[in-house]
């Protein structure tokens, strides 16, 4: 069969001399890995090679067959050409962690429109902009509207947020309930757009610690999930 879709790269690995598997969450089919037979043994292959950047936006031609665990790409373009995302170092930090927590997070083979949208726009506002240094905290805020968890924000007044509940609460209820600047921090987003994010103001130290509750609060609700390899680098480059 083949299908066209929009796509957007999530993962890439080298296999034998001269080949890659590519995994992209695809608009029409969800999470497809494909093998890229050849792409690292001559110069044409090279070219095409850097279609698939991390987090790259692509118009692909599959050659999709069911119960096959790699797909075969018949024909690959550019859907958007960043100006920025891959050029700039911070960005493409950016862009490297994020990958990383959607390979671990996006797990199913199904459309789901909604998301796939959400991704694709926001990448685009984080290669146009010039103020992004909390970026990823409201992406991957919002990010669990998509996965099912979004923090419940009835008694948003209240001084406590318990991460196992996802519900904001009057005292203070186990190990995982969150007070203090992360939940000054969390009212915040909650309540922010990208377009408003420059105007949230805060330093290093709480750009990370937020980071860690919010990577946590994925860990409780996806049972699979696991703390970015590259969380370690991605936290010294915004320090």
């Amino acid at each position: 069969m083949l299908i066209s879709t929009n796509a957007i790269v999530l993962s890439k690995l080298k296999y034998r001399d001269s080949d890659l598997i590519v995994k992209c969450y695809t608009e029409q089919l969800g999470v497809v890995s494909f093998l890229l037979k050849g792409i690292l043994k001559n110069k044409k292959g090279n070219s095409k090679k850097a279609y698939f950047q991390l987090l790259s936006q692509l118009q692909l031609e599959i050659i999709y067959k069911e119960n096959r665990s790699l797909q075969v790409i018949k024909e690959v373009k550019l859907n958007h050409l960043y100006t920025s995302l891959h050029s700039n170092i911070l960005k493409s930090s950016i862009v490297m962690f994020l990958a990383e927590v959607l390979t671990n997070t996006l797990k199913e083979e199904e459309q789901n429109n909604f998301l796939f949208s959400y991704i694709e726009t926001t990448l685009l506002w984080l290669d146009v902009h010039t103020e992004y240094s909390n970026f990823h905290l409201l992406f991957l805020l919002n990010l669990t509207k998509y996965l099912g968890f979004y923090p419940e924000e009835i008694n948003k007044e209240y001084n406590y947020f318990n991460l196992l509940d996802g519900k904001f609460e009057i005292k203070k209820q186990g190990k995982h309930s969150v007070y203090g600047e992360n939940l000054t921090l969390l009212k915040t987003l909650l309540g922010t757009t990208f377009d408003a994010l420059s105007s949230v103001k805060i330093n290093a130290k709480q750009r990370q610690s937020f980071l860690s509750m919010i990577l946590l609060y994925f860990e409780l609700h996806l049972g699979s999930f696991k703390t970015p390899k590259s969380l370690q680098i991605f936290n010294q480059v915004f320090s």
